[in-house]
């Protein structure tokens, strides 16, 4: 437990709120982080709704990402309304929009980043083991009625099922909004294969960091830098910080370094709104709904939407959701949050007639279940003579070669004569030989119009995302076959198994989930890649939307020379299929409503 005194805060009224900056909670080892606290006017005791993280708590929205502010803004003119947003910080709420309906809001600069001192550990035990420690510290304030929640984006909402996981007493609910549970499978490695986020992401943050101080931002509000007070040299910082790109890259298996920040899901009890992205592709979409389906708690609820992973967190649609959730668990209002669809979904639709757009439309439904427990699960046969996709197998065996530094093979679906709607988790059955003793093995689902250009959408951090993608390193093929299914193979990742080079192999593959509506006339493909799936449209050099290059995977590249090295890598695939070697697709098809 922290060792900070129950205290009565120093606090200014601003914009009708008391807030008090920089609130000392020090930790059991001696370590002070620091936090901006938002209450009521009026006296009280209040529930609070916690976000703890990395990337600096008074750092404004509208200056450090301005460009995703602008996009959202001009698409969502209603996030603007009814607050001044001189508070907005990135991928938190908003406090002018929820200490008003009788909230506390408490931002926390997590161990070594913003104005939090200590070394800094990101997607670390350490964090955790931190976060906790901050709960329980807000639930026994006097101003405080004892219930927390939790909420944020991304980092803000991943570190939620870990700490849910332990259980802390004065946690009573939970919305990590698009928030990866199993760093290893969803962050680190996917399928075995060492994902470049954090090596274009880590650098983003140093700025950040603790000790960053007079080189960086300041808070509009105090005029204090986000990243002081203190300014360090870059030895220094290098030293206060952990590098967590060497640890990652040197243990590829999940080994027990992992054991803490894979959450034991079965523990986490309290009521959950898990919020994920159909494009989410690389990160949090598969956490969410791992988080959804695998959690102990009997309170719980899945909401999928799509767009940029920080638009909905901020609409009306979103907040309005997010009240909901939290006054009926923390507040105890009776609004009928009992009785919420289970199961949310903005279910994606293409507008037909765009040739090769970016397009697209969201329809909302209530579901009871995830899966959707009248899916129609369909098994499409991979036909390498014809490059097809067909619905019964073959007979006769044959293959197809690709070089996996090109554009691999693509297998299609005969364009149908009516709308067909694919929502839910994916797989696929690969019996594949490599001429080395390994092969790195790419899927993408891919949609096509009647003119033959690809239809991609706006995804949660790249503007051309495709319907769904799924990774496998060959030689991480072994499944945990107590937690595998059918349509989402689970992997152990602890054991390499190298190929015999010509030898045929059989390769179950974990494609991560999505919704789409394809309608008639549209042709669905199954595309088997050796390297990142790359958008091969025009790109708009002017859009500000995302960070990184919009080509399709946005940060979540797989090329790392150490991890994947060429002489291995660079052999020769072959995909085999009929004959007994049945290559398929697992769709989860779901029929047409009567």
């Amino acid at each position: 437990m922290p060792n900070a005194a129950l205290h009565e805060l120093n606090f200014e009224i601003r914009d009708g709120m008391r807030v008090s900056w920089d609130v000392p909670v020090t930790m059991s080892d001696g370590v002070t982080l620091r936090a901006d606290i938002f209450r009521p006017i009026e006296e009280g005791r209040y529930p609070v709704i916690m976000s703890y993280g990395c990337y600096a708590k008074g750092l404004s929205f509208q200056e450090a990402y301005a460009g995703q502010w602008e996009v959202m803004t001009r698409d969502f003119p209603a996030i603007m309304q009814g607050t001044s947003n001189k508070y907005q910080c990135w991928e938190v709420i908003d406090p002018e929009r929820w200490v008003p309906d009788g909230y506390i809001v408490i931002r926390l600069d997590s161990r070594g980043a913003g104005r939090s001192e200590g070394v800094q550990s990101v997607w670390s035990e350490e964090e955790i083991k931190d976060y906790y420690e901050c709960i329980e510290w807000a639930g026994e304030q006097p101003w405080s009625n004892g219930n927390v929640g939790l909420h944020g984006i991304s980092y803000y909402g991943a570190n939620q099922w870990h700490v849910a996981s332990l259980q802390p007493p004065h946690l009573k609910a939970i919305i990590p909004w698009e928030g990866t549970s199993d760093w290893y499978r969803e962050v680190f490695y996917h399928g075995g294969i060492r994902s470049g986020f954090l090596d274009l992401w880590l650098p983003r943050q140093l700025p950040m960091q603790h000790g960053y101080g007079e080189r960086g931002r300041k808070n509009p509000n105090t005029g204090e830098p986000v990243a002081g007070p203190e300014t360090l040299t870059d030895e220094e910082l290098a030293r206060n910080r952990v590098d967590k790109v060497a640890e990652v890259r040197a243990r590829p298996l999940a080994d027990d370094y992992y054991h803490g920040v894979i959450a034991d899901l079965s523990k986490v009890s309290v009521p959950i709104l898990s919020a994920a992205n159909w494009g989410g592709q690389g990160l949090h979409l598969r956490g969410n709904i791992e988080g959804f389906t695998q959690a102990g708690s009997q309170d719980k609820w899945l909401e999928v939407h799509g767009l940029e992973h920080w638009t909905h967190y901020y609409t009306p649609y979103g907040v309005d959701l997010q009240k909901r959730f939290f006054d009926y668990f923390l507040r105890g209002v009776d609004n009928g949050w009992d009785k919420q669809p289970k199961v949310t979904l903005q279910v994606r639709h293409i507008d037909p007639g765009a040739k090769g757009s970016i397009t697209g439309r969201f329809v909302q439904r209530g579901e009871d279940t995830w899966p959707l427990e009248r899916t129609e699960w369909t098994r499409l046969y991979l036909q390498a003579n014809g490059a097809g996709l067909q619905n019964e197998p073959i007979e006769t065996s044959t293959y197809c070669e690709y070089d996996p530094t090109g554009a691999g093979a693509t297998f299609t679906w005969p364009a149908q004569d009516k709308d067909i709607e694919i929502t839910g988790p994916l797989a696929a059955k690969l019996f594949i030989s490599s001429s080395t003793i390994d092969a790195d093995i790419f899927l993408v689902v891919r949609v096509f119009d009647p003119f033959g250009a690809e239809v991609v959408f706006r995804g949660a951090m790249d503007i051309h995302t495709p319907v769904a993608q799924g990774w496998l390193r060959a030689s991480h093929r072994r499944l945990d076959v107590e937690r595998s299914l059918p349509y989402r193979p689970y992997h152990s990742h602890t054991v390499k198994e190298p190929l015999v080079p010509g030898e045929i192999y059989e390769l179950d593959v974990e494609i991560w989930p999505t919704s789409v509506v394809i309608p008639a006339g549209y042709r669905l493909a199954l595309t088997v890649r050796g390297k990142d799936y790359e958008y091969e449209g025009e790109i708009d050099q002017s859009d500000k939307t995302h960070r990184y290059p919009s080509r399709g995977v946005g940060p979540f590249v797989h090329n790392d020379p150490l991890d994947r090295p060429s002489k291995i890598f660079n052999g020769k695939v072959r995909v085999y299929t009929g004959g007994g070697y049945d290559s398929c697709l697992i769709l989860p098809v779901i029929p047409a409503a009567q």
